[in-house]
């Protein structure tokens, strides 16, 4: 059995529309779930557009709807990527899930590769209605803001002039003092902005506390046997103190947001995939 062909189509947000691509459940499949997929930062998005397609069929072919938005500033979506604000991004998940409910699922999860975890939890964190029940699939969250920024920093620096790592680190530093002076930054093809900077910066992962959710975190590790980092664990513990207790699924392959030509990761699709399978007929 194939699945129904993806629907492309422009939703009305505010500013302006958000590009989507709606992946409706296989057909003789009565399906009552759906999935809001976020994308992450930057180039890291074009890098996983494979995977996140190969997935969204794979939950198609399940019997879950998938909803694929490309946020403000992104992608195919009208709006400057300088322009972008983490605020109109979350409303952007906000016009997303009620464009599902509207579509008739009683549940509608949610699926965030890297940067679009963080927005993913952030979003229902501080959701004033509620979210109930809540779902999450984390591909390779970012689980501190501030790291990352940096990393996403020092693709400005030159490598040939500026080869060791205190010269980084400087290089670094002189970047955020024109952000946290009001000065937008070109970086690797992107504009952005001081507010953007400043929102990346501050975000924990182990501060974004769903209650009553159930977290699937996926992290692609270089080897078999390998566990989460340091950092990651702390998040876990931290989350488990709050009673949020993730499962944690540590999957061996490339990191292919990262990698210079288009990769993909098999054993994280098949792994996915068989949570909501799982889920489905225990509670069958």
């Amino acid at each position: 059995m194939s699945n129904p062909p993806a629907e492309p189509f422009f939703l009305d947000a505010s500013p302006g529309k958000r590009f989507c691509l709606y992946h409706p459940p296989a057909e003789n499949i009565s399906a009552n779930q759906a999935l809001i997929y976020l994308h992450p930062f930057a180039e890291e998005m074009n890098k996983s557009r494979r995977m996140a397609a190969l997935q969204a069929r794979a939950f198609a072919a399940a019997g879950l709807g998938v909803l694929q938005i490309d946020l403000y500033g992104c992608g195919d979506s009208e709006g400057d990527f300088g322009e972008a604000a983490w605020e109109i991004w979350k409303g952007d998940v906000a016009c997303a899930r009620q464009w599902l409910i509207r579509k008739g699922f009683e549940s509608v999860y949610f699926w965030g590769l890297r940067l679009g975890a963080l927005l993913a939890l952030d979003y229902a964190a501080n959701e004033e209605a509620g979210i109930d029940p809540a779902k999450f699939v984390l591909w390779q969250p970012v689980v501190n803001g501030k790291s990352f920024l940096t990393q996403f920093l020092r693709l400005k620096l030159v490598s040939g002039l500026m080869a060791d790592d205190a010269a980084k680190v400087s290089g670094v530093q002189i970047f955020r003092e024109k952000l946290a002076a009001g000065e937008s930054l070109e970086i690797a093809g992107y504009m952005l902005s001081p507010a953007m900077a400043a929102a990346i910066d501050a975000l924990r992962l182990s501060q974004l506390i769903v209650r009553n959710s159930g977290i699937y975190w996926f992290e692609i590790t270089p080897d078999t046997g390998r566990g989460l980092s340091p950092a990651g664990v702390a998040v876990v513990e931290t989350w488990n103190r709050s009673g949020v207790r993730p499962e944690v699924m540590c999957i061996p392959g490339l990191p292919f947001w990262a990698t210079q030509e288009i990769s993909e990761c098999p054993e994280l699709l098949t792994a996915t995939v068989g949570i909501f399978k799982s889920l489905n007929e225990g509670s069958s």
